[in-house]
């Protein structure tokens, strides 16, 4: 149902899973063993996956703490977009990444959920795309210190939230990994 015309397809991003992120991570295993299910989903059905991967004062780029998680393998042909601010669209190219590939719809999973995982998410419907959220493939650390609910709150809020979102000629959405369906 997206607003944006002849793009009939389908995509998966895969956003921060970077050592530097995932460190800390809430159910870090689980959330990485659920992503690698879906970039699998999505290979098989000859979906885009594409790599998501951000650089800052924490996470300089070339960086050990800026390189995706061992247990994910990206692909030579995956498109891998870097980025600077919480929204991946955000002075990148995923849009036209995603224009080449005719996509109108985007599978969203990895980190955090309440900076990155959030701004995609907005900034993808905003511009005219489907938003789907992976409910269990998403995470963030702790920082209740700064105010913030637990990670398990703030997970759950961005499940609920997304699951009710919506925008005119838009479809926002959630799934859980075993539902997805490409």
């Amino acid at each position: 149902m997206t607003t944006l015309s002849d793009r009939p397809h389908t995509a998966l991003l895969v956003i921060d899973v970077q050592n530097g992120v995932m460190a800390d991570a809430h159910d870090r295993d689980q959330v990485i063993a659920n992503v690698n299910s879906l970039i699998e989903k999505a290979r098989t059905a000859d979906v885009p996956v594409i790599w998501v991967q951000h650089s800052d004062e924490d996470l300089p780029k070339d960086s050990k703490e800026w390189e995706y998680v061992p247990e994910l393998k990206r692909r030579d042909d995956e498109p891998l977009i870097h980025k600077l601010y919480g929204d991946s669209f955000e002075a990148t190219d995923l849009e036209s990444v995603l224009a080449d590939r005719k996509v109108g719809r985007i599978v969203v999973a990895g980190a955090q959920t309440d900076i990155c995982i959030r701004s995609t998410l907005h900034g993808a419907i905003t511009r005219g795309y489907d938003a789907t959220l992976v409910t269990d493939a998403h995470t963030t650390e702790d920082l209740t210190q700064f105010g913030a609910p637990s990670p398990d709150l703030v997970i759950a809020h961005t499940n609920m939230y997304w699951k009710f979102h919506n925008a005119p000629g838009r479809e926002a959405g959630i799934v859980k990994t075993a539902d997805v369906a490409f």
